[in-house]
């Protein structure tokens, strides 16, 4: 089994890096790669309405690069009910070449693990031992581990034991035994004398009508085999029910398929076993061993609108990294090759995406170059930012000529639809996109929302501030800045709190009074600037 390779976004996805995902992963299906979107978080109302408006699935979610049991390939479970015979769980590992089996009830409901190393064991132990066993297993067992037939089913407790007609067999105390016998009806008579609870006949012999009605007057089972004497009694000691020799479930360490590889490993050194069962809502999905654990592959992603750890998938450490997306400054992921890292100066991850639709010489579906558009729009306020580039400019116009794309239509809809911040949580407007600094040696965070009516903000300034000022004496940030930009990238509105806040008062409104709308590029490197 192969994994995909996950194209994600970053945290907190905004729409470029959802659309950019799944834009990248479909250009990598159709060159011949197994590729598959993802995200990293919850949908914003405005990627939200873009995928419903173009019928898209949304992408899948990971909260972790680390791998689960099944996510990597483990072996199919062999598994037995538990009143089956040790013979039959002996010609199973044979016929599967396994040393594990997995005991099931009839409902198929996990119930304990049995090893070759048990069936032998009964094999080798004390008769003392076995016979204890041979005294709860079922006729019907003893039967057909012999390949024989009833003559008479009686209803005598067995001790377990099994004897053969010898020299001092009137010596002997019979009593509940299970007899192996020739044709010698003589033997027989004496045998049920003695109080034995079943007779096995040898090589398909039947007994006269004297011998059966005394069986069946004494309650003595009558059972009657091809095989020989010696064959038998090899073969009545196959005849225990695993569930007798099992494991039970309870004492043996079993794994979750959503269990971690990493977590699997250390619980594995704790023991001995070969192999372990991976369950689901106490069904057997399949065995585990260590070997599967050495040979699981990483799981592999390729990296769009992000390339710092902070930002990207927890445990990314964990993952095979095999290509970078961004438009943003070069971060501290690591990788132990060489891999494709693009990184250029647009306005959108989109752009970029766009772009290698070009390059690789394949024609974007309609949907697809219509969530490069949209992509485009979001993340660069329609062109309004100024982080967009002539790039931009130049793809944008391109896609509404091939693909007769309105850009201003689609974007006044979108803002119009999802571009608002009336009747949200303060926390959902403050941490719905907050990114941290270290200004020459301040800590700063410059949290940024977008909305198409900035008026709003006279409406919650007072209440908002007074929120800042209590999430402040958590986080403890020289300055805390939100910023509450039009999203058509017609000027900003900002509230801020913090030690700074007195010293960056005059900075700040010079910011709205320039019409600052872009945190990259415009208001971060001022704040820099002021505080050197």
């Amino acid at each position: 089994m192969s994994l995909p390779i996950y194209v994600i976004g970053h945290k907190n996805p905004d729409t470029d890096s959802i659309c950019a995902a799944l834009a990248l992963a479909e250009l990598k299906r159709q060159t011949g790669i197994n590729a598959t979107a993802a995200r990293l978080g919850t949908l914003n109302p405005e990627t939200k309405f873009i995928l419903d408006k173009l019928n898209v699935s949304m992408p899948v979610l990971l909260t972790t690069a680390r791998s689960t049991l099944e996510e990597i390939e483990i072996d199919e479970a062999v598994t037995i009910e538990e009143g089956q015979t040790i013979r039959r769980a002996w010609d199973l590992c044979l016929e599967n070449h396994v040393k594990t089996l997995y005991v099931v009830d009839d409902k198929n409901e996990y119930k304990g693990m049995v090893t070759l190393g048990d069936v032998s064991k009964v094999q080798m132990q004390d008769l003392n031992i076995t016979s204890e066993l041979l005294k709860e297993t079922p006729l019907e067992n003893l039967v057909a581990s012999v390949k024989g037939s009833f003559i008479l089913k009686g209803n005598l407790e067995r001790s377990g034991f099994v004897r053969i007609a010898d020299k001092r067999l009137m010596e002997r105390d019979l009593k509940g035994a299970i007899m192996v016998l020739n044709d010698h009806e003589d033997s027989m008579i004496k045998s049920m004398a003695k109080g034995c609870a079943v007779i096995v006949v040898a090589e398909n012999f039947v007994p006269n009508s004297y011998i059966i009605e005394m069986a069946k007057q004494m309650g003595v089972t009558l059972i009657s085999t091809p095989y020989n004497i010696m064959k038998i009694i090899q073969m009545i000691y196959r005849s225990i029910p695993v569930e007798l020799i099992m494991t039970p479930a309870n004492k043996v360490i079993r794994f979750n398929k959503s269990e971690y590889v990493e977590d699997v490993e250390r619980e594995m050194l704790k023991t001995r076993h070969s192999s372990y069962p991976v369950v689901f809502q106490n069904k057997i999905l399949g065995s585990v061993a260590r070997y599967n654990l050495l040979k699981a592959e990483k799981k592999r992603f390729i990296l769009v609108d992000h390339n710092e750890k902070k930002q990207s998938i927890s445990d990314i450490e964990t993952a095979d990294i095999v290509e970078i997306v961004d438009h943003h400054r070069i971060g501290d992921i690591e990788t132990d090759r060489p891999i494709v890292f693009r990184n250029m100066i647009v306005g959108s991850s989109c752009t970029i995406v766009g772009l290698m639709y070009s390059e690789y010489g394949v024609k974007m579906p309609e949907t697809i170059a219509k969530l490069i558009a949209y992509g485009m729009i979001s993340d660069t306020m329609n062109f309004n930012s100024p982080t967009c580039t002539s790039i931009d400019h130049t793809l944008a116009k391109r896609l509404s000529s091939e693909y007769d794309l309105d850009f201003d239509a689609m974007a006044k809809e979108l803002f119009e639809n999802t571009a608002t911040i009336r009747g949200k949580e303060f926390k959902n407007i403050l941490y719905n996109d907050v990114k941290e600094y270290m200004l020459s040696g301040y800590h700063i965070a410059v949290s940024q929302v977008f909305t198409f009516d900035l008026s709003i903000v006279d409406e919650i300034k007072e209440d908002f501030l007074k929120y800042m000022e209590e999430q402040n004496k958590v986080h403890e940030y020289d300055l805390m800045l939100m910023v509450i930009t039009n999203v058509e990238g017609r000027g900003s509105r900002f509230l801020y709190v913090g030690k700074l806040s007195y010293f960056v008062r005059d900075v700040v409104e010079e910011f709205k009074d320039q019409g600052f709308v872009s945190r990259k590029k415009q208001i971060v490197p001022r704040l820099a600037q002021e505080l050197a």
